[in-house]
């Protein structure tokens, strides 16, 4: 444990805790959106979310999406880059 990070420069300090930061942040966005499209599906099938009304519907997917995209350069950049 602490006799591995004795040997660690600030920099790897750096790395490190942004990665585990954002692995984590990003999860957290996952299981927000998934909660969400689960509660999207639910409304869908009982007829709360339909042509009329697909406000929810239309914003839950442009949610889900723009995680996906943000991780699309996060996971370069903090992944393959080191």
């Amino acid at each position: 444990g602490s006799e591995l990070m004795k040997n660690l420069s600030n920099g790897d300090m750096l790395f490190f805790s942004l990665y585990f930061f954002m692995t984590g942040l990003h999860g957290v966005h996952i299981i927000v959106g998934m909660v969400l499209l689960g509660i999207t599906l639910y409304k869908v099938k009982t007829g709360a979310v339909n042509s009329g009304k697909y406000a929810l519907l239309e914003n839950s997917g442009l949610y889900w999406h723009l995680v996906d995209l943000i991780w699309i350069f996060l996971f370069p950049l903090f992944y393959l880059i080191h």
